[in-house]
């Protein structure tokens, strides 16, 4: 019997209130369709689905200030941050499909509770740092990461729903890839912090290859920490994902946006994965939901294991002549 490479507990967190566009909760199921759970025991993997969280409605949910549904947002992030806890302490490497991107408070701060320090890789078209005071959206899936950095506490009120939220990563320990369209203010926050970002234009500057090994030299340069990947479907390009609520032209390729996982998988030190902002009601055809679904898919198989040129090739032997 193969001995198991990771063990996957699997939480779905259908919700769509950190944004405006109905459809990104149908997000987890579809790409379980995909027969996500069975093709991960294939590649040797323990996997336990806990199927979705089930989200209450908040009724009467007013803006604060210019942010929108901060309520709904901060019950639900609450809610999947129990969820975390519970697959982390249950022996699992995590992996949250959701779901739009608001969804990484929850995430990430019920990862920290488990493990006291991470690093995070953010693979996405877009900073996702605005503060309720400098969002020109009022979007909190465009908001997450101010209010998890230590050093942007003071600078984030608290919003109703929010008070169980302690901010609990540094910026040192943050890594951005695949940015493409960063609003002017978040521009400033990230020079401001001195986050490590790899822009499409370095991308393209460098390559995927070198990209990655110097995001594993920044994360590890002082110790090893485990990795959070919060990955948005929207860092790759819409030529390959563009049922998606906020598609931004010029993004990673397939290959580039797996080769990502494909290194951090190998790194061993991956502890859980958000999968997010796939959009079925954003395809304006059915390849298009169906590319974006296979390509979420995919770079959750190839978080774990999965192998572009073939597992089968180890067993293979040349005839004799």
């Amino acid at each position: 019997m193969r001995r198991a490479l990771r063990s996957v507990g699997l939480v779905g967190a259908p919700f769509s209130r950190g944004q405006p566009r109905d459809g990104v909760q149908l997000g987890p199921d579809l790409i379980r369709s995909t027969g996500l759970v069975d093709r991960l025991r294939t590649q040797g993997c323990e996997v336990k689905d806990y199927g979705n969280l089930k989200f209450e409605d908040v009724s009467s949910d007013e803006p604060f200030g210019r942010t929108k549904r901060p309520r709904a947002v901060g019950c639900a992030n609450q809610q999947l941050s129990e969820a975390v806890q519970r697959i982390k302490r249950d022996g699992h490497t995590c992996v949250m499909l959701g779901g739009d991107h608001s969804l990484a408070i929850g995430s990430i701060h019920g990862h920290t509770a488990c493990e006291r320090e991470l690093s995070v890789v953010w693979v996405d078209a877009h900073a996702d740092i605005n503060t309720p005071l400098t969002s020109p959206t009022g979007n909190i899936h465009g908001q997450p990461m101010s209010y998890l950095i230590h050093e942007l506490h003071s600078k984030v009120p608290v919003m109703p729903n929010f008070s169980w939220v302690k901010p609990c990563i540094a910026a040192r320990d943050i890594v951005y890839i695949g940015l493409r369209d960063v609003d002017p203010e978040e521009h400033y926050i990230l020079k401001y912090l001195g986050i490590k970002v790899f822009s499409m234009t370095e991308v393209d500057r460098l390559g995927i290859g070198k990209v990655m090994e110097q995001t594993c030299d920044h994360i590890f340069s002082k110790v090893k920490k485990p990795i959070h990947l919060s990955y948005d479907i929207d860092a790759l390009d819409p030529s390959v994902a563009p049922a998606t609520g906020t598609p931004v032209t010029g993004g990673l390729t397939y290959r580039e946006g797996i080769y990502i996982t494909e290194h951090i998988c190998q790194t061993g030190l991956l502890s859980a994965v958000d999968l997010v902002e796939v959009n079925p009601k954003q395809g304006k055809t059915e390849d298009e939901v169906r590319s974006t679904v296979n390509a979420a898919a995919d770079v959750v198989l190839s978080c774990f294991g999965r192998v572009r040129e073939g597992s089968h090739q180890k067993d293979y032997k040349i005839p004799e002549p």
